[in-house]
């Protein structure tokens, strides 16, 4: 017979949010570290009932508005299936078919969702329009994808190398590629996680050096190791985890071509693999481009978890959901 979830992660969920606080998810170090450690703690559970058959009805009458600026295959289908599996419903709202296309301000738009909706995601171009909508509603509200940042992203890929390796603690991550929105919230991430990360990218295409900096300082707290560097093959040497993603993100195919050429020796292929650690593991947060920024051997191959990554985006969006909207 189906069952709700046991009181351990129940009250893990209730006690994490202030009574009367509204908390948003714009980027990832809006949580703190023990904060996501919970969320961990909360998705693996939510992973082993469901896959038992465990009903998780936490979120019956809670409804979640998503906004998307910008295409999206695993965000609206992880969040839409997780609000579902919750007992919650989930409103798509693509925007060419919302007021806001037509000039409604972002604040109006807010005050409005907070009468209809309990959250709302948004994923968009410029980071300020969903820091705007996060001033000027009363609701909470997650980053589904801005230009600058993906916290939803980093925070599935690091409960996956958590799961995989059983630890985040000595763990070194090698981030390979552009330095866009997924480097950005690896950064601060793997500082606040204390996660060794290097970011190697090509000359001009860094992450965002006030970030960087950011991170250096975070990481000088928490006991992390951030570096940057050009060079492929000297920067995944003892890595434990090779990370990439695609060279041209939304928005920018006009570069396309310029970015190729300048990213032709930054693939993630075998030949990378074999210089880092025995066991590494391959991660890319998709779509992933194969013969671009990864070869389909790396994709393929043993040492491959794209897939599980891919999935835990479900259950890790549940969690921070939870954390979000409360459970009943």
């Amino acid at each position: 017979m189906a069952r709700c979830l046991g009181s351990e992660p129940l009250a893990l969920i209730e006690g994490s949010t202030i009574p009367g606080e509204t908390r948003s998810l714009l980027r990832v170090t809006d949580f703190s570290r023990s904060e996501i450690e919970e969320l961990f703690d909360v998705a693996t559970r939510l992973k082993k009932e469901r896959a038992n058959g465990v009903s998780h009805r936490l979120l019956e009458g809670k409804t979640l508005g998503m906004i998307f600026r910008k295409s999206s295959t695993r965000t609206r289908i992880s969040f839409e299936v997780g609000m579902f599996q919750l007992g919650g419903m989930a409103v798509f709202l693509q925007d060419k078919n919302l007021q806001m296309k037509r000039g409604e301000s972002v604040a109006d738009t807010a005050k409005v969702f907070s009468r209809y909706l309990d959250a709302i995601l948004l994923r968009t171009y410029d980071h300020s329009e969903v820091e705007e909508l996060a001033k000027e509603t009363s609701i909470p509200v997650i980053n589904a994808l801005t230009d600058k940042y993906h916290p939803c992203q980093i925070l599935a890929d690091l409960f996956t190398i958590k799961e995989k390796k059983g630890s985040l603690d000595g763990v070194k991550v090698v981030y390979i590629g552009d330095g866009n929105n997924v480097a950005n919230s690896w950064l601060l991430g793997a500082a606040l996680m204390g996660v060794n990360l290097t970011v190697i990218t090509p000359e001009g295409y860094g992450a965002d050096p006030e970030i960087v900096a950011e991170a250096k300082l975070m990481a000088s707290k928490t006991g992390a190791v951030i570096e940057t560097g050009t060079d492929p093959a000297l920067g995944v040497q003892g890595a434990h985890v090779l990370y990439t993603d695609t060279w041209v993100s939304m928005g920018m195919d006009a570069e396309a071509d310029i970015r190729k050429k300048a990213f032709a020796v930054y693939q993630l292929d075998e030949a990378l693999i074999k210089l880092a650690e025995p066991d590494v593991m391959v991660m890319h947060c998709l779509p992933a481009h194969r013969g671009e920024e990864i070869s389909a051997g790396a994709m393929d191959g043993p040492n491959s978890v794209v897939w599980d990554e891919a999935e835990n985006r479900l259950h890790i969006q549940k969690a921070i959901l939870l954390k979000l909207l409360g459970g009943k």
